[in-house]
């Protein structure tokens, strides 16, 4: 089972993206663009769209396919990662890849036990 659907209950969309271009969304009179935190996987609005792009960057690398102890949410623009992760080097790879995702200004893992 994947990150997206462990996490979110979802199977990866058709042509979801980690960082995708984001939709306008019209407000008002005019155009605003979508908060880089809060895109979707396909550019759309989603309140919780930086936790599941996130979730879809580990799907896209098979070498996290084992983890199921470690779940991501987000507060604003920080990634929250929870849980446990087999060691120190998985847990910096995780970090990586999750600071790579548009719209991610930090990664907390206080909240991660190791080994």
């Amino acid at each position: 089972m994947g990150w997206l659907q462990r996490l979110f209950g979802m199977e990866k969309p058709e042509d979801a993206q980690v960082n995708p271009e984001p939709s306008l969304v019209a407000e008002d009179s005019g155009e605003e663009s979508i908060a880089p935190e809060r895109m979707g996987l396909n550019g759309e609005y989603d309140q919780s769209g930086l936790a599941k792009r996130v979730a879809l960057a580990f799907d896209e690398d098979s070498s996290f396919d084992n983890i199921d102890s470690l779940w991501v949410a987000q507060t604003g623009s920080t990634v929250v990662l929870k849980g446990s992760v087999p060691d120190r080097e998985t847990l910096d790879q995780l970090v990586a890849i999750a600071s790579e995702v548009t719209g991610a200004t930090d990664v907390q893992t206080d909240q991660v036990t190791v080994g």
